[in-house]
């Protein structure tokens, strides 16, 4: 090829180095990755990881009152521990968000959704040893 036997040398040695390289991405790549379909959790599953909050009433911003209650289900045992042992941090968050609401911001069911999706962000700041993965509202009185 070239005249000069160290640049040859050296070329094969590049383009081998090249090869083994991206033949061992690939290979690691298609074995890292989990070939196992996600698969929904059952209904045992979700109440085995979930927390029950006291039913809690608080003023609203628009002067009514909300009595509320949810189901915070969370991703394995040690979150749920923990969500047991930080109860008067979830309360204290549920009524801080409640206390800037007004009854019509709450009203149907995007006001509860956007409620449910405020708080599992905030619940998940607090935690660290797991994640809140659903928030499900089980007791909903506005007056």
């Amino acid at each position: 090829m070239f005249k000069n036997k160290l640049v040859n040398i050296m070329l094969i040695i590049l383009i081998s180095l090249t090869l083994i390289g991206g033949i061992t991405l690939v290979l690691i790549n298609y074995l890292s990755t989990d070939n196992a379909p996600y698969n929904e959790p059952t209904i045992d599953e979700i109440i085995a990881l979930s927390y029950d909050t006291p039913e809690i009433t608080t003023n609203l911003k628009s002067n009514d009152f909300a009595r509320i209650q949810f189901k915070i289900q969370v991703d394995n045992k040690k979150a749920l521990s923990e969500i047991q042992k930080r109860n008067f941090q979830l309360d204290n968050i549920i009524i801080r968000e409640l206390a800037g609401m007004r009854a019509s911001d709450l009203a149907g069911e995007e006001g509860i959704e956007g409620l449910e999706s405020r708080l599992k962000l905030r619940f998940n700041e607090l935690m660290q040893d797991g994640m809140v993965v659903q928030v499900y509202t089980t007791g909903w009185i506005i007056q």
